[in-house]
């Protein structure tokens, strides 16, 4: 089977309805959470990508029982310290950022030295944002200059810490809070703003944990020592692969999409926010809460005039995978928009600033590009006639699903490779896309 696909045709405008995959991020954490408990954890609906997989096996290496089927998946922890596990066992947590960070959180307290590393993607990643205050609680690390392969040897005496997040990093957060489960004493974060995931779910398991919300930062504490109970969870729809389809439908004409019971987080729902400001018409139906979580239907109508935006940075966290995605709204727009403070970006799977640049470039959008920052010279008026190849974006499977969409919305022939890099996120990306009509080979 080739690793490729080939589109040469814009899609037609549709009216439909799609359900998504299960959230990405949730499904990672509910897997590590649940192998803390000492009760059977329920989980349906669990995202089955390859960073969801890359999760479940490195539990079962730490000797955590774990049943998966296509409905259902059962984990039967070993409660708080309890991995089991030989002596400098090797972990692979795959392309995986968010497996790779978090876990270390709960490797701090670790019995047996045990290697973590990953594919050559996430082994170009910085690690040592997340080790440096992992070591603080008493594990010791060593590494690549801070990059995979690690090597990890936990403490029976940790200690709780003291923690300034400041680069607005989800998973820095969540693995010092994972670490901070099992210490005895309390544990204090200050934190930029980024998804807050793992305290709602801190917060649903009523374990001891307290967030003072300020304007820019939140205070976190938690107290260690705290018995993890069952987490039984139907996981909601993933927002970033909701995305795809919202912008597709947004760029292209007499195009409407319902997708249901997605995740809206208001730490996640930056491109939603961000894509009405360039009047992209969105509205949420059927909101409602799940164990701490909103959930609403999506519902996304195509628009004949996208405004150029300069984009507030407040909002930069709560869209950085989305980013991509919003350019090629940006590539259509009447003016000029401006984005700036994204170095997180290329902090990703691949340069993704880089990448979304490459892009515009590719589609003959101008563009202007630093360390940091994206000016795009929008064309409402755009549309392609030529032969684009895209590769070699070290298998990023935003870079590979972005361009998909581009194809889609804005026409050209298009051959874009490393097609298995959708099955680290969203397996049935393109089985979704033939639900719209999209001519895909």
């Amino acid at each position: 089977m080739s690793n490729f696909v080939r589109i040469k045709k814009r899609v037609k405008g549709f009216n439909k309805s799609l359900s998504i995959d299960g959230d990405k991020s949730l499904s990672i954490r509910w897997a590590l959470l649940s192998s803390q408990s000492l009760k059977k954890c329920k989980s349906s609906n669990l995202l089955l990508s390859e960073d969801v997989y890359s999760t479940l096996n490195c539990l079962k290496k730490l000797g955590v029982k774990i049943k998966i089927s296509k409905k259902f998946c059962e984990i039967i922890g070993l409660g708080l310290n309890g991995f089991e596990y030989k002596n400098n066992s090797i972990l692979d947590a795959g392309n995986s950022g968010t497996l790779g960070r978090l876990i270390l959180g709960l490797l701090v307290h670790s019995k047996k030295k045990v290697k973590l590393k990953g594919d050559k993607s996430l082994s170009k990643r910085d690690f040592q944002r997340v080790i440096k205050p992992l070591e603080r609680f008493g594990a010791k690390f060593s590494s690549n200059f801070g990059k995979l392969p690690i090597k990890v040897q936990g403490t029976n005496f940790s200690k709780p810490i003291k923690y300034y997040e400041n680069k607005g990093s989800a998973q820095c957060k969540s693995a010092v809070m994972f670490a901070a489960l099992n210490t005895q004493g309390e544990t204090l974060i200050k934190a930029k703003k980024s998804r807050d995931h793992s305290e709602l779910l801190f917060k649903y398991l009523k374990l001891p944990i307290k967030v003072i919300k300020r304007k820019k930062y939140d205070i976190i504490k938690i107290k260690g020592k705290h018995k993890i109970p069952a987490l039984n969870y139907k996981i909601p729809s993933d927002i970033s692969s909701a995305a795809f389809f919202i912008v597709l439908t947004a760029l292209v004409k007499n195009s409407r999409l319902r997708i249901k019971n997605v995740n809206i987080n208001p730490s996640r729902i930056g491109i939603l926010y961000i894509l009405k400001l360039m009047g992209v018409k969105i509205s949420k139906i059927n909101i409602k809460s799940y164990k701490g979580e909103k959930i609403a239907d999506l519902v996304i109508k195509s628009t004949n005039k996208i405004k150029p935006i300069n984009c507030p940075t407040s909002l930069n966290s709560s869209a950085i995978d989305e980013f991509l995605l919003i350019f090629l709204v940006a590539a259509k727009a009447n003016g000029i928009s401006y984005f700036k403070n994204l170095s997180e970006l290329n902090q990703k799977e691949s340069p993704r600033l880089k990448w979304g640049s490459k892009i515009l470039n590719e589609i003959g959008v101008k563009n202007i590009i630093t360390k940091s920052s994206i000016k795009i010279y929008g064309n409402p008026n755009l549309k392609i006639d030529k032969k684009i190849i895209i590769k070699n974006f070290l298998k990023d499977h935003r870079v590979f699903m972005t361009s998909v969409i581009a194809a889609l919305s804005f026409g050209g022939e298009w051959q874009i490779f490393d097609k298995k890099s959708m099955s680290t996120s969203f397996p049935s990306f393109l089985k979704k896309l033939d639900q719209l009509g999209a001519n895909i080979r």
